[in-house]
């Protein structure tokens, strides 16, 4: 009798993910990780004391409430208002989540049935790929292809069939750095007023565009009603480790997250919820010189990968560069990343396993410069030597 597989079907081919086997060949080379996509200093440390301040004081060293405490929810509320001029009642339309992870997987469990198809841009982040999976939906993937990335949106609409629920939007673009413009924002709006749609968008880099700023797909008409907008603290603020992110939307589509999100982690993060409150009401000098600084580092690294035989595809947003290997001689780029380490010292991230149309990311390599300036030109020198 043939064994049943432990691992559910839904889940073949989705293993370990690219960043857990990339950071531990860092750790096991003492290479220097340019791959995971988290900071190697702290945020601000008003934050941090904030979070010591809340701990000391008995401030979420229980549960807190599960929807997420008052104060950061009415933060998160007055931050949607602040930038991007949308209002948000903070006591129906804001969720807190574990990160925007969870944020992710507790909307796609929420919202979609089994067969339901899900037209994401590809290359999409791996967690896309598992929740959909495990959602029991289909994603239908829509590619970005370089130099520039732009979606096709002719294809966009082509790709939409009676069996389309949702589209992913992520934007800025993890890993390609694209920031949909006004043009294409108001065509995917439009495709998803005419088809009836529901949207999610992941924003967690909203605070880090190099140029024109971030504009939401909420904000324009028709949007609001069936859109799912999430972000998060980690990246804006460089404490990955708190795992604190939220979700903005109507009543029905944020009772209808709650829903799935009270099931997986219930609640997290409490003191660091009251940290996040505060750092959100920051003024606008921290937001400007963090993407300042940010735009600093993306240029030094971009420069040195450009000498080091790399085409550099600079990215209008986020803290990551997508390069192409080809023009040293390289074609394919899981191979290319797991021999980097014994090479020269450096971790990467393979673009492919952010693909289902593998191919077309076959020579691409992804670069993150959220490190410190010694460490990335340290990473520079080394990489001269291929």
């Amino acid at each position: 009798m043939e064994a049943r597989p432990l691992l559910n079907r839904r889940l073949n081919g989705l293993g370990t993910t690219i960043f857990a086997e990339m950071s531990a060949l860092a750790t096991a080379t003492g290479s220097i990780n340019l791959g995971q996509g988290f900071p190697d200093t702290d945020g601000p440390e008003e934050v941090r004391e904030a979070a010591v301040r809340a701990l000391r004081e008995g401030r979420g060293n229980q549960y807190p409430p599960g929807p997420g405490i008052p104060e950061l929810r009415t933060a998160v509320a007055e931050h949607q208002q602040r930038f991007h001029g949308l209002t948000y009642d903070p006591d129906t339309e804001v969720l807190v989540t574990a990160g925007a992870t969870e944020a992710i997987a507790a909307a796609l469990l929420a919202l979609l049935e089994p067969g339901d198809e899900v037209i994401a841009f590809e290359p999409f982040y791996d967690s896309y790929a598992a929740c959909i999976a495990m959602a029991g939906a289909v994603r239908v993937p829509l590619t970005l292809r370089p130099p520039a990335f732009r979606p096709d949106l002719d294809e966009l609409r082509a790709l939409i069939t009676p069996r389309t629920r949702l589209l992913l939007i992520n934007t800025p673009h993890n890993p390609t750095g694209l920031v949909l413009n006004a043009d294409e924002l108001r065509a995917i709006a439009e495709l998803a007023v005419e088809h009836d749609l529901l949207v999610v968008t992941d924003e967690v880099y909203e605070h880090l565009v190099f140029s024109g700023g971030h504009h939401p797909l909420a904000a324009l008409p028709g949007m609001r009603e069936r859109t799912v907008s999430i972000s998060s603290a980690g990246k804006t603020f460089s404490f990955t480790g708190w795992k604190v992110g939220w979700v903005t939307g109507s009543p029905e589509l944020v009772a209808a997250v709650r829903t799935a999100k009270q099931y997986l982690t219930y609640v997290s993060a409490g003191p660091f919820q009251y940290a996040v409150a505060e750092a959100l009401r920051l003024p606008d000098e921290y937001f400007d010189g963090f993407r300042a600084d940010l735009l600093r580092k993306r240029d030094l690294l971009a420069d040195g990968l450009a000498e080091a035989g790399f085409r550099v595809f600079v990215p209008e947003g986020t803290y990551f560069i997508t390069t192409d290997i080809t023009p040293l001689g390289e074609k394919d780029g899981a191979d290319f990343c797991r021999s980097l380490p014994e090479r020269c010292g450096v971790v990467a991230i393979p673009n492919a396993v952010f693909y289902d149309n593998t191919d077309e990311g076959r020579s691409l390599v992804r670069f993150t410069f959220c490190k410190r300036d010694q460490v990335l030109r340290e990473a520079v020198e080394r990489l001269r030597r291929l």
